[in-house]
């Protein structure tokens, strides 16, 4: 199929094709600041909580210096409408160059986003999803394989799925999922994705919003398991569809696969170890790659080594 051909680079007005994810509770303003200041683009991650306040807050700080930057957001949460209105009501340097939605349906948050001018992303799991984003008419895909950190599908492998997005479309295609190093940008881009979208190599950043202890356990951690685990023992309302991929702890191990049987007293337990701080309950959310994380670093570090001899 012919490729669109606008670099992504020259869509996005970044020098790398670097997107950092936009991992909720750990990619705020100042981890995509520093992720687009290097060259790639810094995404926003926000919660399903989040307000109109904070999304100004965070998009002023990844601006500063007329850096681009983008937004995600996920289409499952109540609060989508407001997230948008506050979205499309940014401007000058707090305006986002690139707002991603996924997880759930998309076509009108994709329509009311192109009506102000946005570029969009979405992400996709599995044909189904392909289908929709296309349907969407989305301006970017995000091929996220099940090798991917955070929450998404665990049905495709990234390869097998950047070979099915882009046999499906001439729209720019990000490889997503178990991308950490030059190596894989390199096999992924040889493939005919236009970049990647990458989350794991970022959570050790200094700039992210986790704690000094969650980016040590990180790098301690050396696996990582599918599951629906930390939504259900903290009452999300994540669509079942989409579990997450985290560090494979004990207590995920307990639950992983008996998510539904999960008793009172294991959501209590849950719940006091996060308020302890114990990272063996806090959601930890990485993909494959984890064991390639080796200290904490910087987000201009990580960037330079995704794209050293690319």
């Amino acid at each position: 199929m012919m490729r669109d051909m606008i670099a992504i680079t020259d869509l996005l007005g970044t020098t790398h094709p670097i997107i950092s994810a936009p991992m909720a509770g750990v990619a705020g303003g100042r981890l995509a600041h520093a992720v687009s200041a290097a060259g790639g683009l810094g995404m926003i991650g926000a919660r399903g909580t989040s307000s109109p306040e904070w999304i100004a807050e965070q998009a002023a700080i990844a601006g500063e210096g007329a850096t681009p930057f983008g937004i995600g957001l996920m289409a499952w949460v109540p609060q989508l409408d407001e997230q948008i209105d506050a979205i499309t009501s940014l401007a000058g340097l707090s305006r986002p160059k690139l707002v991603s939605v996924s997880f759930g349906d998309l076509v009108e948050p994709v329509r009311r986003l192109h009506e102000w001018g946005l570029l969009v992303a979405c992400q996709v799991g599995n044909a189904a999803d392909l289908e929709q984003v296309i349907e969407a008419r989305a301006d970017i895909i995000v091929a996220r394989g099940g090798e991917g950190g955070g929450h998404g599908r665990d049905e495709v492998a990234t390869d097998d799925l950047l070979a099915m997005a882009l046999a499906a479309t001439e729209r720019p295609v990000l490889a997503a999922g178990g991308i950490t190093t030059a190596a894989d940008v390199a096999r992924v881009m040889g493939a005919g994705a236009a970049g990647v979208w990458c989350g794991t190599p970022f959570l050790t950043c200094v700039e992210a919003d986790n704690t000094p202890a969650a980016r040590a356990a990180l790098v301690a951690a050396d696996a990582t398991r599918y599951s629906r685990v930390h939504d259900v023992a903290q009452g999300l309302a994540w669509p079942r569809e989409f579990g997450g991929r985290a560090v494979d702890t004990p207590f995920v191990q307990r639950w992983a696969g008996d998510e539904d049987a999960m008793t009172d007293a294991a959501r209590a337990e849950h719940a006091d170890g996060r308020e302890r701080g114990d990272t063996g309950y806090t959601p930890l959310y990485a993909g494959v790659g984890v064991d390639r994380l080796t200290a904490e670093t910087d987000a201009a570090s990580v960037v330079r080594s995704l794209v050293d001899g690319i």
